[in-house]
């Protein structure tokens, strides 16, 4: 490990994870996210700052369980309209060279055969810059959208376990080096190279030949954001990098601990790439900065917050009262969301209100306030303590705030010796293990 990854946290929609940034005077992202120069934009400049990849968080539905949630997620632009970030990405890539690009994509309505399918012919057209992030689908309104009963917590991920083997059979099943293009004897696919998948899983079946090759990387990369026990082993087992949600570096830590026991656990030889989340929050002065994030967070609806966290958490949230303790609130959906939420506080419980609004700012993460060098060094230190591979860096009000990382931070990171000054490969894959 030489220098920090990172990654870019974005949403095909009007904001990214800080709520109603599209009201900001300066964002563009309101007003352009179905323009598609509006991407391939934010793609030149991160390609430009050298980051590995940029990473797009997604759900399937509207995340409300009430019709007033449901309205008030509408009003305020609360990751509503959502669109398919698996459009976008042909856009973005056609610009840039090096830079990746992680899909979400769920185990949860899209069968394996499918997702290996839509996932190849994206890899392939990219020259093997595509990964994967896997998820489960943890809120209950994505079930109800596709007409499926939400599994408990631990089932999900044992569908997931056969979701998974499937896909790893199809892809061993169809090697690049299949492809010959034998003009002289007439032989485009040699079919010895190709095999028929034949599964019968406790969950899931498959019997089928693949139709897509492996890319220029093999298969795609696989990201997974498993934070609970359960998860957790799921993600070391799968992924090639881990994201992980904690809001202070001892947790961070701690964490990176956690998964390198499942990794060995799960028999890998090499340790989990972790990755955490950090919004950094950029200004000239650090009272600029100060003054950014007081405008964010007094920005933020509560009743949006409560909704958005709610069903994070697979807990309706309308009708509690707002000042009772968080750590009062049971859940079936993300245990370890819920867990590194009270921990936010240093060893004090949060109210309801108070972990919400939180949450409505900065999605859980850690917010680093400064000028360039400040937010440098916290970088510096967040990495150095906690022992991680690199971070996920989500953004406020876009374009600047990704603009501001680049042109103010990525030179000081570089000049620390800390990140890339170039890319040293051309698939995602190679980027990311260099």
């Amino acid at each position: 490990m030489t220098h920090i990854h990172f990654n870019q946290v974005l949403v095909f929609s009007p904001i990214t994870h800080t709520q109603m940034t599209w009201a900001d005077p300066g964002d563009r992202q309101g007003a352009d996210f179905t323009t598609p120069g509006y991407w391939q934009g934010l793609a030149r400049t991160l390609e430009r700052g050298r980051f590995d990849g940029v990473f797009f968080a997604d759900t399937l539905a509207l995340p409300a369980d009430s019709q007033a949630s449901a309205a008030d997620t509408m009003t305020f632009g609360s990751y509503f309209p959502r669109l398919d970030p698996f459009a976008l990405i042909p856009y973005m890539a056609s610009v840039t060279e090096h830079l990746g690009f992680g899909v979400t994509l769920s185990t949860a309505g899209t069968p394996p055969f499918l997702a290996v399918r839509r996932l190849g012919t994206l890899d392939n057209l990219t020259g093997g810059r595509v990964a994967w992030n896997v998820v489960t689908s943890h809120v209950r309104n994505d079930f109800e959208a596709l007409g499926l009963t939400q599994p408990d917590h631990d089932t999900r991920y044992d569908q997931a376990e056969d979701y998974m083997e499937i896909c790893y059979r199809l892809w061993d099943a169809f090697p690049r080096d299949a492809l010959v293009v034998d003009r002289e004897n007439g032989v485009y696919i040699d079919p010895a190279r190709v095999g028929k998948v034949d599964f019968d899983g406790k969950y899931l079946k498959c019997h089928a030949y693949p139709v897509v090759m492996n890319s220029l990387q093999g298969r795609p990369l696989i990201f997974q954001a498993g934070q609970s026990g359960r998860g957790l082993s799921f993600a070391a087992t799968h992924a090639d990098a881990i994201y992980g949600l904690q809001p202070r570096v001892g947790a961070m830590a701690k964490f990176v601990e956690a998964a390198d026991a499942a990794g060995q656990a799960a028999g890998k030889a090499d340790r989990p790439k972790v990755f955490f989340g950090l919004q950094p929050i950029i200004g000239g002065t650090e009272a600029e900065a100060r003054a950014k994030r007081s405008a964010l967070a007094e920005r933020v609806p509560l009743k949006t917050a409560l909704s958005r966290f709610g069903a994070m958490i697979g807990a309706d949230l309308d009708n509690r009262d707002l000042d009772q303790p968080l750590a009062d609130v049971t859940t079936n959906a993300s245990q370890g969301i819920l867990s590194a939420m009270l921990d936010v506080f240093e060893g004090r419980v949060p109210s309801i209100r108070e972990a919400a609004l939180h949450w409505g700012t900065s999605y859980g993460m850690p917010q680093l306030v400064g000028t360039p060098e400040l937010v440098a060094t916290q970088i510096e230190t967040f990495w150095r303590e906690s022992r991680c591979y690199g971070f996920n860096i989500s953004p406020t009000v876009n374009p600047t705030s990704v603009e501001d990382f680049v042109d103010g931070v990525v030179p000081i990171l570089q000049k620390r010796g800390l990140m890339r000054s170039d890319y040293e490969r051309k698939t995602f894959r190679d980027n990311l293990y260099a």
